[in-house]
């Protein structure tokens, strides 16, 4: 299993990592939320739990970016904050369910354990491409970007997927037409441009942020601005 820990006191964080792997979970920490928003852009995560008070970005913000990502994986809050408009706020945010500190260590390992169980999920099977708000879950072969939808035929995904394994490197449409097309290039051909062109209308079309760009005389790339 692979669970993210976001929690600024390092004492904290470090007794329940040694926990965690002792019952054969991997952990990654976050002592700020920037930093957990990276995490969550770079890897895939079963779980995560959170506490609210952090620097950077508060919990609630890191909890909603991380359902955003990785919409599947459930996320407990784990946080000294008690009230009941806390605990509205952090199940508005997205989170699945809420321990008050102090706490035991044996009852959030059950809580870890129930969630990822309720969820179906198996550990580690879920790979996930990022790039900005655009999400391509390649096990369950889905496209979403700023959590809705988007739906691509099989040579469009591929195309997609192609960039996005090489976000941020200019492609060329020789490499396109021989990775994801598995043919010398002809060219005579635009079948290249005009499937980019469709890309680019799922893709970034009433999105103020653009992500597919052309470089003139060399290809195209996938990148945040």
């Amino acid at each position: 299993m692979q669970l993210l820990l976001v929690e600024d006191e390092a004492s904290l964080a470090s007794f329940l990592k040694k926990g965690f792997v002792s019952e054969g979970i991997h952990v990654e920490i976050a002592f700020d939320g920037i930093v957990a928003k990276s995490k969550i852009q770079a890897d895939p995560y079963d779980l995560a739990i959170i506490d609210i008070n952090i620097p950077g970005i508060n919990g609630y913000e890191v909890c909603k970016y991380f359902k955003l990502m990785q919409p599947y994986a459930p996320v407990i809050f784990l946080t000294a904050l008690d009230s009941i408009d806390d605990k509205t706020l952090g199940f508005e945010a997205g989170g699945d369910d809420y321990l008050v500190k102090p706490f035991e260590f044996k009852e959030l390992l059950l809580r870890v354990r129930a969630l990822i169980k309720r969820t179906g999920m198996q550990p580690a099977t879920k790979k996930l491409l990022v790039v900005g708000d655009l999400l391509m879950d390649t096990a369950a072969k889905t496209v979403s970007r700023s959590g809705k939808r988007i739906d691509l035929t099989a040579r469009e995904y591929s195309l997609l997927e192609y960039l996005m394994v090489n976000r941020g490197r200019v492609v060329s449409r020789v490499d396109i037409a021989e990775k994801v097309w598995d043919l010398h290039f002809d060219t005579s051909t635009n079948v290249i441009d005009v499937y980019i062109n469709y890309l680019r209308k799922k893709v970034d079309k009433g999105h103020r942020v653009k992500l597919l760009h052309t470089v003139v005389g060399m290809g195209y790339v996938l990148r945040e601005p």
